[in-house]
């Protein structure tokens, strides 16, 4: 099979779909693999490593799509890619298409097929694509948080950890899952005074005795997470139900509960957000304020890490890009239950159900 690896062209996104090392072994199975020249140059990896890896540096981003059967990347395709996707041709990347209805219409209009990270689940509801972003973007969430917090930047001018003889600061996590679990070690080891809350009982016992001594768990009611915004430093959001929009956990009313410069970091914003007033933002305009409340919803937030992020994105996707080249996607996702999860639009049909949903789109159940 021939797999294109297009530079990134999203809003300071310097990630790439797949480290050197991962093009090897795609090499080594006997496919031919297309790198835009400079795809990899944000993460730390020149076209020489590709090179030298055994791919084909190509100069344009029109060359690698044209050339290629399917394309591994990291974030959902924008309007100048939307053309360059055709039919039959598989797009394997982050979609969150539920946020967008701009990019749902347009990949099925193109015909293409859209395997989509955050949905190949596997049977125990683990995302295991979605992972690895999950854990960055969780610890980022805090550090960003955390630096947002100071006066200069809009908010409350509070250390996060104190210091001897004043208390620390007090971060609400909304969402027991990866990235609330890993907001919240992140927040207990800086010092903080920690809330993390789910719906899920079984989740909060195993919190309740995995968590640091300073993490204490709370049921996710409405009137739990009115009580503990109201003196909350930090609040992060960090639901998700997998390809549908986020809930809206917070409203712009609630907003007067806090106390000015109060910092949200909306990790769900990929998905809708969980906070009304949230929109997403970019790293080289990350925040605003609503309210007198911080907002901060860059929707790539491990692409501040791309070195990192990479890495630990192509140790997730490789298997599945190595299964989806050797069979063809058809057979692959016949074989692999999980991967078949990821499969939300197809020659132009959705069959996804959620984003279905989102839209009022007709679903058509997959036959494969």
């Amino acid at each position: 099979m021939k797999i294109g690896i297009p530079r990134e062209i999203k809003n300071n996104e310097n990630r790439v779909g797949m480290t050197p090392a991962g093009v090897s072994e795609l090499v080594k199975h006997g496919h031919t693999v297309y790198v835009q020249h400079t795809a990899g140059e944000g993460s730390g990896f020149p076209d020489a490593m590709y090179s030298g890896a055994g791919a084909e540096i190509l100069p344009t981003i029109e060359d690698v799509y044209a050339a290629s059967d399917m394309i591994v990347k990291v974030k959902e395709p924008i309007a100048q890619e939307y053309s360059l996707v055709r039919k039959g041709q598989l797009v394997f990347t982050y979609f969150h298409f539920a946020c967008s209805r701009e990019l749902t219409e347009a990949m099925l209009k193109s015909g293409g097929v859209c395997l989509a990270y955050e949905t190949v689940q596997l049977h125990d509801g683990s995302l295991p694509l979605l992972t690895p972003m999950s854990e960055i973007a969780g610890r980022m969430a805090t550090i960003n948080g955390a630096y947002y917090l100071q006066k200069t930047k809009g908010g409350k001018g509070k250390l996060i950890c104190g210091v001897p003889g004043v208390r620390p600061a007090k971060v609400v996590v909304l969402g027991g899952g990866i990235v609330g679990q890993a907001a919240a070690r992140v927040a207990a080891g800086m010092g903080a005074d920690v809330v993390i809350t789910d719906i899920s009982l079984p989740k909060l016992h195993e919190l309740s005795i995995t968590m640091p001594a300073n993490v204490n768990t709370l049921y996710s009611s409405h009137a739990n997470i009115i009580k503990e915004i109201t003196d909350a430093d930090i609040i992060v959001g960090a639901v998700l139900v997998p390809g549908d929009k986020a809930p809206k956990l917070i409203t712009r009313d609630m907003l007067s509960l806090m106390e000015p410069g109060t910092v949200l970091v909306d990790v769900a914003i990929d998905q809708g957000g969980c906070f009304e007033t949230s929109r997403p933002t970019t790293h080289s305009e990350p925040v605003y304020e609503v309210d007198g409340i911080v907002h901060y919803a860059v929707a790539n937030i491990p692409g501040a890490v791309p070195n990192t992020s990479t890495f630990a994105l192509t140790n997730a996707t490789l298997k599945y890009a190595v299964a989806l080249a050797d069979k063809g996607w058809r057979k692959a996702c016949l074989d692999d239950a999980a991967l078949r999860e990821g499969l939300n639009i197809v020659d132009g049909k959705v069959v996804y159900k959620a984003v279905a949903d989102v839209f009022g789109l007709p679903y058509e159940p997959l036959q494969l």
